[in-house]
């Protein structure tokens, strides 16, 4: 049972208690301050100059994070004059001639390197404890002679490979081996060694369970946790074997239930119920943190072990509130600081009054949040030993030494591992020490006040301001689902079901409003499971097509009179009833052309957002631009140009043909929709949708049919105003030719608006971050199976990264899940068909002829079920080879060789297409010469290439990718009209009467 003690009297006393232990602690900290003579006053000195300007300390932090991939003097004085250029009016004056310093290969350059890299080291050397076994030995005896125990915290890069998550379990099975004999061998002391019940194990590690698996997937739970508790018991059993301790941290918000689920899953198997030498993180800035408490002690009184709770604030506060906000979902964390630290405050009191089974950890650096913890011990009577104080190796100073010398059990959590991958964690320790809320900041400040400090966080927000969040200026794009969360996987794998008994039905034409079958059908099946029809739909004739085009002839006069307000709300109408459909259309999609659920519920969204954008776009365009003098008026409007053909891929089923449709009808045009053959169920769902919003017969038809077919008479025909095509380079461009063959029956010239594919390279830079340039490339590249005109088919790599880059690469792509797309798990699935698979094979065989792929996956067993084919990296590509120069549309990736940012831009450049780029790079001056010289519509910095979304992305390129301006951008619509101006001469026999005194 969990002890409550809540009355008046006992919170006045457990206050009066904080503020006497706080203040006591602190007026003992004003003499023991670091002075002068010691490097740590040095480096607090540093901390408070980066702190007074945001600019420099921004600067700052990225140069040390860059500063381990920099491996000449000449990149580190680059770099160092790149970051702090803009900057440096900021900086005092001998800072200023450091930046200024001669060329980067001077003797006063290499000096300024030297000086860099070494204070950067010494740096990290305060935050980490070594990377050796006996360096790690070494730092962890010392802090045993200071009287602290200790946790190891293993750093390194992100693991995205199985060959990453081994040696991730291998370095700490060997630690756990290699230091569990030599602690041994200390002399007892209680203080560390003893808890209110007995010996408590001396080694004590820190395990971040998303290290144990190349794809810590939470939208894969099953699979994921399968994987993870693999490797995790190896790890329980050793440490039970040499008698350690290992906690579960806990890191962003979406691995959370995921972590918690392996965690209690492993821990409630018979092997592992009676093991109490374990612990689990748990983070107070988490709005459902205290729900997570309770639920972990009712397992643990459950299990009948107890467990031990590291309480912490949380250190992915920006990153949490900057994801939700990106991707418009709920905020997980607290809005404001005063919330946390009450959180944690209840937190803590909670778990003393359930120490039983939950033991206590109170980790923070925050005087007024360990002090309230210590009262409510006081007032609980829990024994001294049966909870810790827990701090940062390198921030916990002399109050971890205050608290030691009264008894308490101090931990200091460290981090050790090598130092380049460690910066990452050095950067978020100095970002933690330096924001704008922190305890140590203020603390530090010359005239801090104890009162201020140690203030009662509830009594803060009783006069705080809420958080208001400042509006989207325009327009705010339809949240992803989030499929981390039960609940959203549940309602997919019921979508799945039962669009799965809906298979084998017919679908109908329909032309003017009316369902038209035929006696040819189009037979639609699963790219996963060739077996698998889905359904079976009429195909249209060269003389349906002219019965559609007549359809939307006839339906155009009363659809552009339609006022422009009314057809937005039509569609607006049609966004509404894909928002309820959206798990029963994007199980059609992940079916029927094989996308995976992440990328089958994009497609959903991104159907929305066209609606919506068009919608809000159409209504500005209605207010006629005015141009008035005296005597004359003039109004600048736009008219619909008649009747548009939309021809749309498989690719992006829904949002392809939304799109472009929506675009259409939000102008006043009608349209006559020719889905792709491989997706014209999706489409009949489509238009099944424009129907029950109420859109007119006529104004949209639907015709599916085989292109070669019915296409001549669509792009031919003289009744037809504008095409709107997204497809391959050779089709766009025989429509364009086409259209272009004007007939003398027209009574306007064609409008071609066509979107046709890109042969898209990534640039990895020599300092690129390599955790996030290899996992950018592969999923650019890999993702859908490479079926996106935005794919990344190319991989350009400058200097002496291109090794490191390609192991890594080729170790992570070997770690995808290849398989059906309707698996929660799948990352990769299928190609679309077999004309598809044929096509790339045909690009791998001639591949072949000149190297071997550096990789090729194994898809035999599942290749007998559908159309598939893995992922295919080639390495020492030449850039004029067919691979890298041909649009593929498929899984294989060229990877190619540059010596230069300069080079790389050439090459990338050197093909007819322009659609999208992307470069990895830390370097401001490189980001810059690639967003202002490589040539395509969607250029990409940091970040995959892939994933435009409407407004903020506009999407289209230019060369060979595309006619016409970009779609879901403010100039799109501008393609469905006509401009007209009404000049309107208002002198009546000499006079201009006023404009309000007109009747």
């Amino acid at each position: 049972m969990s002890v409550s003690t809540e009355n008046a009297d006992t919170t006045s006393a457990v206050e009066e208690e904080t503020r006497r232990i706080a203040q006591d602690v602190w007026h003992r900290l004003a003499h023991r301050r670091p002075s002068l003579f010691e490097r740590r006053w040095w480096d607090d000195r540093l901390m408070d100059w980066a702190m007074a300007d945001e600019s420099v300390k921004v600067q700052m932090f990225r140069f040390v994070d860059v500063l381990p991939m920099l491996r000449t003097h000449e990149s580190v004085t680059r770099h160092l004059r790149e970051y702090f250029e803009e900057a440096k009016r900021h900086l005092p004056l001998a800072a200023r001639l450091v930046v200024d310093a001669g060329p980067p290969d001077s003797m006063l350059g290499r000096a300024v390197a030297v000086s860099a890299r070494s204070n950067a080291t010494r740096m990290a050397k305060r935050f980490i404890a070594g990377e050796t076994v006996d360096e790690v030995f070494h730092s962890v005896k010392e802090l045993r002679d200071s009287g602290f125990a200790f946790t190891l915290d293993l750093l390194g890069e992100a693991v995205i490979s199985d060959v990453e998550a081994d040696h991730y379990q291998q370095q700490y099975l060997k630690l756990i081996e290699g230091l569990s004999g030599r602690v041994e061998e200390w002399p007892e002391d209680p203080q560390l060694d003893w808890d209110h019940e007995g010996r408590i194990p001396r080694v004590n590690m820190s395990v971040k369970l998303s290290a144990l698996d190349s794809h810590f997937d939470p939208t894969d739970p099953d699979g994921t946790s399968g994987r993870v508790k693999e490797r995790l018991r190896e790890i329980f059993r050793t440490a039970r074997q040499h008698g350690a301790f290992i906690n579960i941290d806990m890191e962003q918000y979406a691995y959370k239930t995921l972590t918690q689920r392996i965690f209690k899953e492993t821990l409630s198997e018979p092997e592992f119920a009676d093991v109490a030498d374990v612990g689990i993180v748990n983070q107070a800035y988490l709005v459902d943190s205290e729900d997570d408490l309770r639920s972990l002690n009712e397992w643990a009184r459950k299990r009948g072990t107890p467990i031990h709770v590291r309480l912490v604030k949380g250190a992915y506060w920006d990153y949490e509130t900057v994801v939700a906000k990106s991707r418009g979902w709920p905020i997980p964390v607290f809005r404001q600081k005063w919330q946390s630290d009450a959180s944690f405050e209840r937190q803590s009191k909670y778990l003393l009054e359930n120490y039983e089974y939950l033991r206590p950890a109170i980790a923070s650096h925050n005087l007024r949040s360990i002090a309230h913890a210590l009262a409510w011990a006081k007032v609980l009577d829990v024994p001294q030993h049966a909870y810790e104080l827990q701090m940062l190796y390198g921030m916990a100073g002399d109050p971890a030494d205050l608290f030691a010398e009264r008894g308490y059990r101090v931990r200091i959590y460290t981090p050790f591992g090598a130092l380049v991958p460690g910066m990452g964690y050095l950067v978020r320790r100095l970002l933690e020490n330096t924001s704008n809320d922190s305890f140590l900041r203020h603390s530090y400040e010359p005239n801090a006040s104890i009162e201020d400090l140690i203030m009662n966080p509830n009594d803060i927000g009783a006069t705080a301001p809420p958080v208001e969040d400042e509006p989207y200026a325009e327009f705010e794009n339809e949240p992803l689902v989030d499929f981390t969360q039960d609940e959203s996987r549940e309602a997919m794998l019921a979508a799945l079901e039962e669009v799965r008994d809906q298979f084998g039905r017919e679908y109908a034409l329909v032309i003017n409003g009316r369902a038209i079958d035929t006696s040819k059908r189009l037979e639609s099946a699963n790219p996963s499971n060739k077996k698998e029809k889905l359904g079976h739909v009429s195909m249209a004739t060269p003389a349906q097509a002219t019965e559609a085009i007549d359809a939307a002839r006839n339906a155009f006069k009363a659809w552009s009179e339609t006022p422009a307000d009314r057809r937005a709300e039509l569609l607006e109408l049609v966004a509404a009833e894909m928002r309820m459909r959206r798990y029963e259309l994007a199980a059609w999609i992940v079916f029927e052309v094989g996308k995976p659920w992440a990328e089958a519920d994009g497609d959903v969204a991104e159907a929305i957002d066209f609606c919506r954008y068009y919608a809000q776009r159409v209504r500005a365009m209605d207010d006629p631009r005015a141009v008035n003098i005296p005597g004359e008026e003039n109004s600048y409007w736009y008219r619909p140009r008649g009747v548009a053909v939309v021809i749309s891929p498989w690719n992006f089923p829904l949002a392809i043909l939304t799109g472009m449709t929506t675009a259409a009808l939000a102008t006043g045009n009608t349209v006559v929709m020719k889905p792709a053959e491989q997706s014209s169920i999706i489409a009949f769902k489509l238009m099944q949708i424009f129907q029950n919003a109420g859109i007119p017969d006529g104004v949209v038809n639907y015709l599916p049919g085989v292109g070669e077919e019915v296409g001549p008479e669509l792009v031919g025909s003289p009744d037809v105003d504008l095409i709107a095509f997204t497809g391959s380079k050779d089709v766009g461009l025989a429509i364009n030719a086409t259209a272009a063959d004007t007939d003398d029956r027209q009574t306007s010239v064609k409008q071609v608006i066509a979107e046709m594919g890109g042969k898209n390279a990534i640039l990895i830079d020599e300092d690129a971050d390599l955790d996030e340039a290899v996992v950018g490339v592969m999923e650019s590249a890999f993702g859908y199976a490479g079926q996106k005109c935005s794919a990344c088919s190319r991989a350009i790599v400058i200097g002496d990264v291109y090794d490191a880059f390609i192991e890594r690469l080729v170790e992570a792509t070997k770690s995808l899940h290849i398989g059906p797309a309707e698996e929660s798990g799948t990352q990769v699935g299928p190609v679309i068909d077999k004309e598809a698979l044929a096509k790339i094979q045909s690009y791998i065989e001639f591949a072949d002829e000149i190297n071997e792929p550096t990789y090729r996956a194994d898809v035999k067993s599942l290749a007998k079920q559908g159309h598939f084919i893995g992922p295919h990296i080639y390495t020492e590509v030449a850039p004029e080879d067919r691979i890298a120069q041909e649009e593929i549309f498929g899984p294989v990736l060229a990877v190619i060789r540059a010596g230069d940012i300069d080079e790389a831009i050439e090459i990338a450049n050197n093909t007819k297409f322009a659609l999208t780029a992307g470069i990895f790079s830390r370097s401001p001056v490189n980001l810059r010469k690639a967003a202002s010289r490589l040539q395509a519509g969607n250029i990409y910095l940091n970040r995959g290439i892939t994933g435009a979304l409407v407004n903020r992305q506009p999407f289209g390129g230019y060369h060979m990718s595309g006619i016409g301006s970009k779609a879901g951008g403010p100039d799109y619509l501008l393609q469905f009209v006509v401009p007209v101006n009404v000049t309107e001469n208002t002198m009546r026999r000499g006079f201009a009467p006023e404009k309000d005194s007109e009747a």
